[in-house]
């Protein structure tokens, strides 16, 4: 290529998510709707009873055909195909997609954009390298584990946007980049929920659909934890060893502040970042006490990260390092520095909006594809049919990226096709923990994704371009696992 010649780049991930919403409006137009009718279950969990709504899988029946329509500009509050950005920003709930993430997002941002702004956190990068410059790589590995185990544990995923944003600053110091930063987060924490062996909001709501015995399966699962993770953590330190470039203390400092290369020395460190430093350490213990033990979520989150920056922000005004109106504006430009991934966020959930939503009694196009994806892998022998379902979880996803919306929708269908098919119901469980998880790495429908990738500024076309041979590794070995777990008889 002449070097005068501009590179080509990926579309913008607005600009793909565009043109899919293009053509989900058409297949609103020519794949009819469909709706199932649920019925509730009762179960004991954890010696509680517990009344859950499923899915009669023989109950699917198409809808009448005025019953969904989606013209390009609907009145009165119906869904268009122009109308579904606004109606997927403002769609759900302060408890999650899409307006409860949308908020997170940029409170969250706002938060970390105060922290930042007093550079007491840069500062102790600085003060903590001088002291020692050979543990990079017990570090990432360290981190990486860490993640992955919030993952298998809890299901950490949301949470790893406002990790992004904590330690970009500190792997640019120790020489790495925005790629590094998501890989030892975000990817970690979909590596350890797509094995956990334990993750309330995927294996334990799947099994239970499944009427399987809840948290079972689990040392099979525990095993494939420490593949993944192995795999994920090996992938991680060769790319880190490839890009990392050794930076001085000076260099660190012009970057994460802009600043240019002539600019002043940067102020010692102090104790007033010692009090900053402590305040948000135990700021982070109290988020990590929240979601262990109070099952905190977007709504508590948020209000953490929030008042986490807003007493960093007061030690800082009381200090005369900045002043309240310095404040008010780091809140404002960490915001807006997230609001390309809020709005990604909204464009995503317009488009299953489009699609007649999720919700199975209601007509939509989505149940249409999940009851004749159901039959058609019903088609296939034990071992085929478990990568079938495999693949179908993995594609699903794109369009309900929720681990727990997406047990919910599919697992009454799957769970008895894998009788049909001569498959365990822990297996559909599996293929389905594997193919949510694992594909959440890339697909720009992801909330968690577009909102980790906003925090270090990196475009979705670049993380795409770095991850795809990683994303098929990922993909081949949870091949692997299906066809062992078919194998042994797992159960």
């Amino acid at each position: 290529m002449n070097a005068t010649q501009p590179r080509v780049r990926m579309p913008d991930a607005l600009v793909i998510l565009f043109f899919i919403l293009l053509a989900a409006g058409l297949a609103a137009w020519w794949v009819p709707a469909g709706q199932f009718t649920t019925e509730s279950v009762e179960r004991i969990i954890d010696g509680e009873p517990q009344t859950r709504e499923v899915i009669v899988p023989s109950s699917f029946q198409y809808a009448p055909d005025d019953a969904f329509q989606r013209p390009i500009f609907a009145e009165g509050g119906d869904m268009g195909i122009a109308n579904a950005p606004f109606e997927g920003m403002v769609s759900g709930s302060k408890w999650g997609s899409a307006i409860g993430v949308i908020a997170f997002i940029l409170v969250v941002g706002g938060a970390f954009g105060i922290i930042l702004q007093t550079r007491s956190i840069e500062h102790g990068i600085l003060a903590l390298i001088q002291r020692t410059q050979k543990l990079n790589q017990v570090f990432l590995i360290t981190m990486f584990v860490l993640f992955s185990l919030g993952g298998a544990i809890f299901g950490m995923g949301e949470e790893a946007i406002a990790f992004c944003l904590v330690l970009l600053p500190v792997l640019r110091t120790l020489g790495y980049d925005a790629i590094t930063t998501v890989l030892i987060t975000y990817v970690a924490t979909q590596i350890g929920f797509a094995t956990s062996w334990m993750n309330p909001f995927s294996v334990a709501i799947a099994q239970g659909i499944a009427e399987v015995p809840l948290l079972s399966g689990a040392g099979y699962r525990g095993i494939l934890w420490v593949i993944f993770t192995g795999f994920g953590l090996a992938y991680t330190l060769r790319y880190a060893a490839r890009i990392r470039q050794p930076m001085t203390a000076n260099a660190s400092a012009n970057e994460s502040t802009n600043a240019p290369a002539d600019s002043e020395p940067k102020s010692p460190y102090t104790h007033l970042d010692t009090l900053i430093l402590l305040t948000f350490l135990i700021g982070l213990v109290w988020v990590i006490w929240g979601v262990t033990t109070r099952a905190y979520y977007i709504p508590e989150l948020a209000t953490q990260f929030l008042v986490i920056g807003v007493v960093c922000g007061l030690w800082a005004i009381i200090g005369k390092r900045m002043t309240a109106n310095d404040a008010a504006e780091a809140f404002k430009q960490g915001a807006k520095d997230l609001l390309p991934a809020a709005l990604i966020v909204g464009f995503a959930k317009g488009l299953v909006l489009l699609l007649g939503g999720d919700d199975p009694t209601s007509p939509s196009v989505l149940n249409t594809i999940l009851h004749h994806a159901g039959n058609g892998i019903g088609e296939f022998s034990a071992g085929v049919a478990a990568l079938f379902m495999l693949v179908f979880q993995s594609v699903f996803n794109f369009f309900i990226s929720s681990g727990s919306g997406q047990a919910a929708l599919t697992m009454p269908l799957m769970a008895p096709l894998s009788d049909l098919v001569g498959v365990s119901r822990q297996i559909s469980v599996l293929a389905f923990q594997l193919g949510d998880g694992l594909t959440n790495i890339i697909i720009p429908t992801s909330a968690s994704l577009i909102g980790c990738l906003g925090a270090v500024k990196l475009d979705w076309g670049t993380w795409v371009r770095q991850i795809w041979r990683f994303q098929l590794g990922l993909l081949g070995l949870s091949a692997a696992a299906i066809v062992v777990a078919v194998t042994i008889g797992y159960v």
